[in-house]
């Protein structure tokens, strides 16, 4: 299964969800998933519903790329989600964009899902931020 987690600061470890947590956020950038730096500083420098599909076109299109490049880490990605629970990190939602489902890792759960069609990929609520 290959899923989600908010990345908490200052909460008890025992917060964490159980199963292999990988970072994606763009200081990442050793992970296939990484969000590119460029793009989310412009996103969030202005959210709303054009830069978001802004984001989404430059970020798909990276993934795209990346797969197309180097594919052995997806796959890997891929293996480690049909047998352990994957949760994929980042910081939303925030102050600044308070919808999950405006979050990289949500575009990364499409494309995972898109190219592995037997994995087991949740979405999770995307209620937004109180």
């Amino acid at each position: 299964m290959i899923s989600r987690y908010k990345i908490p600061r200052g909460k008890p470890r025992n917060a964490l969800p159980d199963g292999v947590r990988q970072d994606i956020r763009w200081r990442c950038s050793r992970h296939p998933l990484h969000s590119p730096e460029a793009l989310v500083k412009e996103y969030l420098a202005a959210p709303g519903d054009k830069a978001w599909q802004k984001f989404r076109k430059g970020y798909r299109a990276e993934l795209t790329r990346r797969f197309r490049t180097d594919r052995a880490p997806f796959d890997d990605l891929a293996a480690l989600a049909r047998t352990q629970d994957v949760y994929l990190g980042c910081s939303c939602p925030t102050q600044s964009n308070p919808r999950v489902d405006r979050c990289h890792t949500w575009v990364a759960l499409e494309f995972m899902q898109e190219k592995y069609p037997d994995l087991v990929v949740r979405f999770p609520d995307h209620q937004p931020l109180d």
